[in-house]
């Protein structure tokens, strides 16, 4: 950016002169170095205690932004980076504007993720984790969360990351643990807080019900069955002697069968076969029940080659209908009542749907509604229960999530009953683990939760705590809207072992809770001095107390759902801190307002009646060149480390606020490159204002009402920037904040005003007031535009900083975003400045095309001559000395009737041997003989102050 400016640094003049010109002089180099630059400035900042100093400004002007909780189980990956990156921009941002920050990183150290690595090394050993002693196997899972604690910490410092990294939070804490208790205990005690049956997603490798965040979608290939049910009871003469005919992806779950729902107002037909292709399960003469809009596909499934229509009826007339089970007599011997089920389509399979009541949402909705059996069915580990009839034992999906042999048992047990019209394979999305990446299954099992629409109202009054809040962007809180209003009950067990459990006890006799605010608090106090270990070493009486029987209850030794944890944090490490609450701002990736932002926003909500946060930011996540997620065994993961190794920690914060953020993101070699060229741009102008600012002395008065035209039009783009950037900053929009910058430095400045200045920087006398203006701009320059970067380039900024010799404070981080005065800003005069620029480009454009056909070497070998239209034009041209501007040695600015650009090679004066313009008044001063009169005087003033 700024290099093409040192032209004159090359300069074929004469010993006697060359020294004379004021060239740029700094120490703040033009190759970065940042990798071992960026160490050492973290170690300085750490030794200015720049953090401490920030976060002990005045709390009456605070900025809190609380840090969502990463995993600690394993390095940090890009996406963390871009994280963290956005948050410390945030930080260093609102303390620019003279706020004081306290950020406090933290660690989600309980959960599956770190189980599941625990896990991994008993099976990688052939060890069952299940035979591990509780408190051995969480001593593991603390130890192993410890260390990626502390490794993740380290790695995160190294982005420039500034916060409270000696005191951080983690759930493991025991204060953390004991406060989590403590949140499930109000829940308790307001009643929200219950235990019932529900059909949840249920993971049979890690044997624990799963949340919706935890759970990913993946084209899967299932088996699929068409099976009939014969009719034993119906209003219906033409359906007496007929089967229903049911479509399920779930062979396995047929054992679980205890109805059929049909839909009300579909048209539904009796059809009886004909005839049949060869290779067809069904016998000529049979009578199945199907939704007419289904019955082609049917029987093209069930390779029937004819079959004819014997009646038609509204589904609403199979009301009271009876089947049996296609197993009866098998130990199945129970009747499948018909039901209505508003969720029924004709979409796809029958019309008629086969009704689990303890593998389906929907199916246990309409198995609660009219009373049917919920029968336990299938074990944590996805085999059947031992005493299920005809396939205990079977696996539905094996340790590691592959098909089991429950599918296979079962259709073949129906193909034998003559039960089975077809079977096929059915790719299709569905729900798999995102920690183990098996498919999951419906279960429904005894579990806790927290209910929504209570007398506690959590549901509405979330709703009203959305639309209080402010959501960036602003499609995010359509987003999270819709998933509260539809979401069920809050289910907060899991059946793990590391993590805070439920800590409540069950009186034996009624199955009620204990609601005890006393026995409540005890188990706080433990649990704080000891941890939640503390529930399953001590004994039961000594969290009851001496009001009751240890005997008569039960302790819950269910886990709490991480993301209850997680929603917690505003309650362990916010408010346990004294930090202002509600916070400014939770910023998180797109994927938590399913997760993060809804679990906080319903914790506090149920327990405070109020959101935890003003503003919520959401982000993309990131991919790679080609849009793609990134992935090992595609090979295109780009890791931090890596690219800090190379290019250094601000290449990286540069790429996050050079993209818009809100969308997904994209990294790759060719992408990071494009970043280290922009970012050597800026350096470069940096290190050009270091230079120049080398003669700047700040005891010389400037008048600002008496300065160039050029110099007062560079205060009005400062003026305008600080606009500008206090919008950006207030939007949380770094990306626009960053593009402005950029073009400031590379249009507004290296293009034009170093470009056209560089001549009196180098070759004005020391005093001279256009140079002194000059001096003057480049400092107020210096001065906004390191405040203005330091959130983004924070290492950078803090180098130039380091080498500008009229610091005030020891660290740029600990400025505030300077005060532009009003005056600064004439928006007419902008305008002016559009209309010289533009007829300037029309001049250089000219002198180019001299300079590529060889008539001039440089611009100043040329005269211009403009015309213009307008007298007025003609002075404001006269006043800002579009000469100058140009970079031309002589210009005329004619008035005329059309406007005109020429220029021609000046031929009749000599070149000055300082300056290089050709000027005719050279030679006339006979003691500078090759100078121009300006150079004659500025060397003259060298030497009477040299002497």
């Amino acid at each position: 950016m700024a290099g093409n400016l040192d032209s004159l640094t090359a300069l074929a003049m004469t010993t006697d002169y060359k020294n004379t010109v004021f060239l740029p002089k700094t120490d703040f180099p033009m190759r970065a170095g940042l990798a071992q630059k960026e160490p050492e400035i973290l170690k300085f900042w750490e030794e200015q205690k720049v953090y401490e100093k920030l976060a002990a400004r005045d709390k009456a002007n605070s900025f809190i932004l609380h840090d969502g909780p990463p995993y600690a189980n394993g390095n940090i990956h890009i996406g963390h980076a871009m994280n963290k990156i956005l948050k410390d921009v945030a930080n260093r941002a609102e303390a620019m504007q003279g706020k004081r920050v306290a950020y406090v990183p933290g660690w989600d150290c309980h959960g599956l993720p770190i189980e599941w690595k625990i896990e991994e090394q008993y099976r990688a050993k052939g060890q069952d984790k299940d035979r591990v002693p509780v408190l051995q196997f969480r001593a593991e899972c603390r130890d192993f969360a410890q260390h990626w604690l502390e490794v993740q910490r380290e790695e995160f410092k190294r982005l420039g990351v500034m916060g409270d990294w000696e005191n951080p939070y983690a759930t493991m804490h025991f204060p953390s643990e004991a406060i989590i208790a403590g949140e499930i205990h109000k829940f308790l005690m307001n009643g929200s807080l219950y235990q019932g049956e529900r059909s949840v997603m249920w993971s049979t490798v890690e044997k624990t019900a799963l949340a919706d965040a935890e759970i990913e979608y993946h084209d899967h290939t299932s088996d699929v069955i068409w099976c009939a049910f014969p009719v034993i009871k119906t209003a219906l003469p033409a359906v007496a002697d007929a089967r229903l005919v049911i479509w399920t992806t779930t062979p396995w779950s047929m054992p679980g069968n205890r109805a059929i729902a049909y839909g009300a107002e579909f048209d539904y037909g009796v059809y009886e076969v004909e005839s049949v292709h060869e290779g067809s399960l069904v016998q000529p003469g049979s009578k199945f029940v199907i939704a007419d809009a289904l019955q082609l596909e049917v029987q093209r499934k069930a390779k029937i080659e004819a079959w004819k229509p014997i009646a038609t009826f509204k589904g609403a007339e199979l009301a009271g209908t009876l089947c049996a089970h296609p197993l009866r007599g098998q130990g199945y011997d129970f009747d499948v009542r018909v039901l209505p089920g508003d969720f029924v389509t004709t979409e796809s399979g029958t019309g008629l749907v086969h009704i689990a009541p303890t593998h389906g949402l929907d199916d246990f909705a309409l198995g609660k509604e009219y009373g049917l059996e919920i029968p336990y069915t299938v074990e944590p580990d996805g085999r059947y229960a031992a005493s299920l009839p005809m396939f205990g034992g079977a696996r539905i999906y094996n340790d590691q999530g592959k098909k089991g042999d429950a599918n296979k048992k079962v259709i073949a047990a129906l193909e034998a009953a003559h039960a089975l019209l077809a079977h096929g394979q059915y790719v299709h999305s569905y729900p798999h683990s995102w920690r183990s990446k098996a498919p999951l299954i419906f279960r429904t099992t005894p579990q806790w939760f927290i209910a929504m629409d209570d007398g506690n109202q959590i549901r509405a009054k979330s709703l009203q705590a959305i639309k209080d809040a402010r959501w960036v962007p602003g499609a995010g809180e359509t987003r999270i809207r819709s998933m509260v209003e539809s979401r069920p009950d809050w289910c907060i067990s899991r059946q793990r072992a590391w993590g805070v459990p439920i800590a409540i006890f069950i009186d034996k006799k009624t199955r009620q809770p204990l609601r005890d605010q006393a026995v409540c608090d005890r188990i706080v106090e433990i649990f704080t001095a000891e941890g939640c270990d503390a529930w399953f070493t001590c004994d039961a009486q000594e969290f009851l107390g001496k009001d009751y029987n240890s005997a008569n209850y039960e302790q819950v030794f269910d886990i709490v759902d991480v993301w209850f944890e997680a929603g917690s944090t505003h309650a362990f490490v916010i408010e346990a801190r004294g930090l202002p609450t509600p916070v400014d701002l939770y910023m998180e990736g797109s994927d938590q307002h399913r997760g993060w932002f809804q679990s906080s926003l319903l914790e506090s909500v149920g327990t405070r009646g109020r959101a935890p946060f003003k503003t919520v930011l959401t982000h993309g996540f990131v991919l790679d060149e080609q849009g793609r997620k990134m992935s090992k065994s595609i090979g295109n993961v780009i890791a931090p480390q890596k690219v800090i190794e190379q290019y250094g920690a601000d290449i990286l914060r540069l790429w996050v606020c050079n993209t818009n953020y809100a969308e997904d993101i994209r990294i790759g070699n060719e992408i990071l490159k494009q970043q280290s060229d922009l970012y050597r741009r800026l350096r470069n102008t940096l290190r050009y204002l270091l230079g120049a600012l080398t003669d700047y002395n700040p005891a010389v008065e400037v008048d600002v009402a008496a300065m160039p035209p050029l110099e007062k039009w560079v205060l009005h783009r400062i003026a305008e920037l600080d606009g500008v950037v206090r919008a950006a900053l207030a939007e949380f929009d770094y990306n626009k904040l960053f593009i402005a910058l950029h073009d400031f430095c590379n249009t507004d400045l290296s293009a034009f005003y170093f470009d056209v200045r560089k001549d009196s920087l180098y070759c004005d006398a020391p005093s001279a007031p256009r140079r002194q203006a000059a001096l003057w701009v480049l400092n107020q320059v210096f001065l906004h535009l390191t405040a203005w970067l330091a959130p983004i380039l924070s290492f950078t900024c803090e180098e130039a900083w380091q080498h500008y010799a009229h610091r005030d404070v020891p660290s740029v981080h600990l400025r505030v975003l300077p005060v532009v005065p009003s005056e600064w800003r004439d928006d007419t005069r902008g305008a002016e400045w559009e209309k010289i620029r533009a007829l300037r480009s029309v001049v250089t454009t000219e002198l180019e095309k001299m300079r590529a056909d060889k008539i001039i070497g440089s611009a100043l070998e040329a005269k211009a001559a403009v015309t213009v239209a307008d007298a007025a034009m003609q002075k404001l041209l006269l006043d800002v000395d579009f000469r100058d501007l140009c970079i031309v040695s002589k210009m005329e600015i004619n008035l005329g009737g059309s406007p005109d650009v020429a220029a021609r090679k000046i031929e009749d004066a000599e070149k000055c041997e300082r300056c290089w313009q050709y000027l005719d008044e050279v030679g006339k001063d006979k003691s500078h003989p090759t100078l121009c009169k300006r150079c004659s005087a500025a060397v003259d003033e060298q030497g009477k102050l040299a002497a």
